[in-house]
């Protein structure tokens, strides 16, 4: 008789999604034994498979691959993810089903024990970190055209103020489209 964990539904499907949207490389680190995790890596279209390690050999197999990678994120929901979690560019915490240790040590937490809100969150921080990039040019590149013209007297104090006080409401519009992001 021989026992394994199935991956969940959405699984495959996610991974499909995280791979359209440019993630190059997913590797399975699990405690689980190395054919299992080699069947489930296979089924659902994982680049690679480590089985058979215990919480420290996964915190090595992280620091190895952040040697190799410019970047690594690590999704995870138990106790045993944790130290992993901590030592990846990026921790992620699957919600409700995570434990304590592992929602406090991730940088982010998907709050429904759902996989397939994973593309999303990617996205959705990709696009804040544009419209961030948007906002500090927006802001610099008007805060540098009124001081040199308050200064030289091209533009008086109170113009100046108006003019910045507008750029600040328009970096916030610019913001509340967040609010309308959706998944593609």
């Amino acid at each position: 008789i021989a026992l394994m964990d199935t991956p969940r539904e959405a699984a495959k499907g996610t991974l499909k999604k995280l791979k359209e949207i440019g993630i190059k490389r997913m590797i399975m680190l699990t405690g689980d034994n190395q054919k299992v995790a080699d069947a489930v890596a296979e089924e659902i279209g994982l680049t690679d498979a480590w089985g058979s390690l215990l919480p420290e050999e996964k915190v090595d197999a992280i620091k190895e691959l952040k040697e190799k990678e410019s970047k690594v994120a690590m999704v995870g929901d138990g106790v045993n993810d944790a130290p992993a979690m901590a030592n990846s560019t990026v921790g992620i915490a699957m919600g409700a089903a995570g434990s304590d240790v592992a929602l406090e040590t991730a940088d982010i937490a998907l709050m429904a024990d759902k996989l397939e809100t994973l593309p999303f969150a990617i996205g959705l921080s990709r696009k804040a970190k544009a419209i961030i990039r948007q906002n500090l040019w927006v802001s610099l590149g008007i805060v540098a055209l009124l001081i040199p013209s308050t200064i030289f007297g091209l533009a008086n104090i109170g113009v100046a103020v108006v003019i910045h006080e507008g750029s600040t409401l328009l970096v916030v519009f610019n913001a509340l489209r967040l609010l309308a992001y959706k998944k593609d």
